[in-house]
């Protein structure tokens, strides 16, 4: 590879890794390529990508990014960057569950506004929901109070039916 080509690829890693939600930072080792590719298929469905390049030029990528320093610490052996452009929750959950299935990729960190991920925090993160379903709870949350009160509301002019009605039976009826 010579020095305008490494260049570039630094280049496209530091934008990718600017524009990125999160960045997840998976070992490789001992993955067949068509596995390798069905990870790449399955975290490209949930808007994210997976780039893999020499460990030395994403530690060069990262240098300009703020708190990426501990996370670059990170880079050994064969390591790819998975980069979370949407929904950060749905591709650390593809991660988790192909990890489990191939126990070969270990997903070693993650970096997610401005910090590193451990491992245990990125299963935290992987068994939330999507960001519709969050959105769809925070919205419950907010009309249930209003709710309640129209309900409330309702019931005390419901009363007030039901005791006029009895009144005007009980004024029928004398």
């Amino acid at each position: 590879m010579n020095k305008q080509t490494k260049i570039a690829l630094v280049s496209d890693l530091k934008v990718l890794m600017g524009a990125a939600h999160a960045t997840f930072l998976i070992n490789y080792k001992g993955l067949n390529v068509a596995a390798l590719q069905g990870l790449r298929k399955t975290v490209r469905g949930e808007g994210g990508s997976i780039k893999v390049t020499k460990a030395s030029l994403m530690r060069i990528a990262a240098q300009d990014i703020p708190g990426s320093d501990v996370f670059a610490e990170n880079f050994k052996e064969q390591v790819g960057l998975v980069f979370a452009n949407n929904d950060v929750s749905a591709v650390a959950k593809e991660l988790v569950n192909f990890s489990k299935k191939h126990t070969t990729l270990k997903v070693v960190a993650g970096f997610f506004e401005s910090r590193l991920l451990s491992s245990a925090e990125l299963q935290f993160l992987a068994t939330l929901p999507s960001k519709e379903v969050l959105v769809g709870h925070f919205a419950a949350t907010l009309q249930a109070p209003i709710s309640g009160l129209a309900r409330v509301l309702q019931a005390h002019i419901a009363q007030l039916a039901y005791v006029l009605k009895a009144v005007e039976e009980k004024q029928q009826n004398s």
